[in-house]
């Protein structure tokens, strides 16, 4: 009798001692058949609403639209700067000179320089699409943001309808090797540090990125409602990389159920606050050319539907971090109550919202800079800036997105602190393990 019962203590030191050293390789403690149960109860009826959802707001695909010739609207091909040469821009300018000569404002600074200094004569040609390989002039002026070199590769936007000399121009410079060359970069510093967690991870990652462009875009161009369009696609999103980065355990779809209803939260936030601050979602050229092509799109409810994507990967987060930090601590301690695995993962959660929270404000700050840079400009008052849509707008996306961050913490940290003390070690335990626990009651 005295064998058995000193033997769990060293099974469980070690047991502590691994998770202490190795949360994320780790097993995850198993919880009793009751529980497992009724997480299930919550969860497959939620991931079946997930899959209907899916399948009757499945687009099939893009609808077709007449193109505009306007911003991203226009039909592009792949071209390579085969020559640059030097010329004297007065001889391949048709701007004038105002008639004061007056340089003091943008529009006569630009004329005047129009007409001086040396600008560049760049030969294109087109590498792909039906008119591969022929050739073009771009006339590059000596103050222009992006000039062009020798064996660069281009963008060349196609006008069919314009004269033969004037169907291709350059509208930007190809990006797609430094970008692919970062990623793979990205990627294997994931795999290296985050090992198969990390290949998990990028999976999500591609998963995630394959909704987003196969449902949640083209059943929003297909005029679905974009709020449920953006529910049904985060909680897809959200499922599949939860479970398949942490596992199919209690402490994942505790998780998920924070991360839920923390998503139900901003929505319902969002949706009063969009329709209180009278904000139309229809802000700039590329919101009304959206608005011109698919007038049916409901733009607020697009508004809304970025906020709840856009919050989800925080979310996610915090959630996960959250629930580790109280299984952790009550496999520190087994003897510790669902108050005071509260009170102590609450304090982490703090810590974990102060950061997140600020980062998710010069986040947006960061993406708004040019626009503050104007209002700065300007000499606009606070008020002023605030008021005006184009920044009331990300104010409101930045405040809600933030308000379910905050309330995520104590959810979470309640579910998890509930589940995980609820759970009976004698339902979770071997034979021996209950033997063992009755034979202390008797002898006290």
């Amino acid at each position: 009798m005295t064998s058995s019962q000193q033997s769990p203590e060293p099974t469980g030191q070690a047991h502590g001692h691994i998770h202490s050293h190795g949360h994320s390789h780790g097993p995850a403690a198993p919880v009793s058949k009751h529980l497992r149960k009724v997480i299930a109860a919550v969860l497959i009826p939620f991931a079946t609403a997930v899959l209907v959802g899916l399948a009757v707001l499945w687009p099939g695909g893009a609808p077709e639209h007449e193109r505009t010739g306007v911003g991203f609207d226009r039909q592009t091909e792949q071209g390579t700067v085969v020559q640059v040469d030097p010329v004297d821009c007065k001889d391949v300018n048709a701007a004038q000179v105002p008639p004061t000569g007056d340089t003091s404002t943008p529009e006569g600074r630009e004329a005047v320089n129009a007409q001086q200094g040396q600008c560049a004569k760049a030969t294109v040609e087109v590498t792909t699409g039906k008119d591969k390989g022929r050739k073009f002039v771009e006339i590059v002026q000596p103050d222009a943001p992006r000039q062009l070199e020798e064996g660069q590769g281009v963008v060349v936007a196609y006008a069919p309808d314009a004269p033969p000399d004037l169907q291709y121009s350059v509208t930007d410079v190809n990006r797609k090797v430094p970008i692919l060359v970062l990623a793979g970069i990205f990627a294997l510093a994931v795999v290296a540090v985050g090992r198969m967690r990390g290949v998990m991870a990028l999976i999500a990652l591609a998963a995630s990125f394959g909704i987003l462009t196969v449902f949640i875009l083209p059943a929003i161009l297909q005029g679905s409602n974009p709020l449920v369009v953006a529910v049904v696609g985060a909680s897809a999103i959200m499922l599949i990389a939860l479970y398949s980065c942490h596992g199919l355990t209690a402490r994942t779809s505790v998780a998920v159920i924070g991360t839920l209803i923390s998503l139900l939260l901003i929505g319902l936030l969002g949706s009063v606050f969009i329709d209180w601050a009278s904000l139309t979602g229809n802000t700039d050229d590329y919101t009304g050319l959206i608005h011109g092509l698919y007038p049916e799109i409901d733009m607020s409810g697009l508004l809304l539907a970025g906020i709840i994507i856009g919050s989800l990967g925080v979310l996610d987060d915090v959630t996960v971090t959250q629930t580790s930090a109280v299984w952790e601590l009550h496999q520190a301690d087994p003897k510790m109550g669902p108050r005071a695995l509260y009170r102590a993962a609450i304090r982490i959660g703090r810590d974990h919202i102060a950061s997140v929270v600020n980062t998710l404000v010069l986040a947006y700050a960061g993406a708004a800079l040019p626009l503050l840079l104007l209002f700065s400009i300007a000499q606009s008052s606070v008020g002023t800036v605030a008021n005006s849509e184009l920044v009331a707008q990300e104010i409101v996306r930045t405040l809600v997105g933030s308000i379910g961050l905050v309330a995520s913490v104590p959810v979470t940290t309640v579910l998890a602190a509930l589940v995980v003390s609820a759970d009976r070690p004698e339902d979770a335990a071997a034979p021996s393990g209950r033997g063992s626990g009755r034979g202390r009651r008797r002898k006290k």
